[in-house]
């Protein structure tokens, strides 16, 4: 349970600037405990990192339905 509040203070923070090892190892063993192999756990862990960073100046854009 804290380690999805921590997830959540994560993403209400809006980037991963001030992330620490031990939230990433932190979050790594919360992904194993849902089933993940340690191998996809870090995948995912990578992947959000990656994605985080390539939008983190697309923050302020608006949604618009076509």
């Amino acid at each position: 349970m804290r380690d999805n509040l921590e997830i959540e203070k994560a993403s209400e923070q809006g980037s991963f600037d001030d992330i620490t090892e031990n939230e990433i190892l932190g979050l790594w063993g919360s992904l194993k405990s849902t089933g993940l192999s340690a191998e996809e756990a870090w995948n995912a862990i990578v992947t959000g990192l990656a994605l985080d960073m390539a939008f983190a100046g697309k923050r302020n854009c608006k949604w618009t339905e076509h």
